[in-house]
């Protein structure tokens, strides 16, 4: 029996309707002021614990207080048109119908996080990157998810998966959690993969049918 599904938020239960890409305004930002910025500074804005402004503050990026409150009110709007996708509220509700624990694992920024808990409010379990320090496709992510729902990964005799993860991203969601035996499976919601919605993925959770 599967115990336990696992969700990508971004582009999987949620999206976001006004991309403004305020952290990518404020490293442009950074480099303009000569600030000495590491290349993978999105992924430090993903694993450190820090709001919008700290961040800039960490990064002695220096802000004017209109500079400020324009980078702040594009923060504001994007964060604004976050909604959940219909078949992702539907597929979530028949799975916990089931019994089926449900989780999220996503790699996001701190402002990110209280939004897809209040998106997504009958979800309990969640494990973002911002909190953890670490970034999927490292597995101790897709472990602390499954402490969180207090399942055990780990495949079966027959194979199978005692829970399961899916998301948009092939190397994140469908073959990073495979290294800690969760059967991943990958959401192309173009129509041209396997898995389109997240209700096909519902009906096969519950049906038992993720061996492939």
């Amino acid at each position: 029996m599967i115990s336990a599904a696992v969700f990508d938020a971004f582009g999987t239960v949620v999206r976001i309707r006004r991309r403004t890409n305020p952290y990518g305004a404020l490293f442009r930002e950074g480099r303009r002021q000569g600030v000495m910025l590491a290349p993978n500074s999105a992924h430090f804005a993903m694993t450190t614990n820090l709001t919008f402004d700290q961040m800039a503050d960490h990064l002695s990026i220096e802000l004017s207080p209109y500079k400020r409150a324009e980078l702040n009110d594009a923060l504001g709007k994007e964060l604004a048109s976050i909604e959940p996708y219909p078949d992702a509220l539907e597929a979530i509700s028949r799975l916990q119908e089931a019994g089926v624990m449900i989780g999220i694992c996503s790699n996001l920024a701190q402002p990110f996080g209280p939004v897809i808990r209040k998106a997504l409010p009958h979800v309990q379990c969640h494990a973002f990157s911002y909190e953890l320090g670490v970034m999927k496709p490292n597995p101790e992510i897709y472990l602390a998810v499954c402490r969180e729902m207090g399942v055990e990964a780990g495949y079966r005799y027959d194979g199978k998966g005692r829970v399961v993860m899916i998301g948009d991203s092939r190397k994140c969601d469908r073959d990073g959690p495979g290294g800690v035996g969760i059967m991943g499976y990958h959401l192309d919601r173009s129509g041209l993969g396997q898995i389109s919605d997240l209700m096909q993925f519902a009906k096969r959770v519950i049906g038992h049918d993720c061996a492939g």
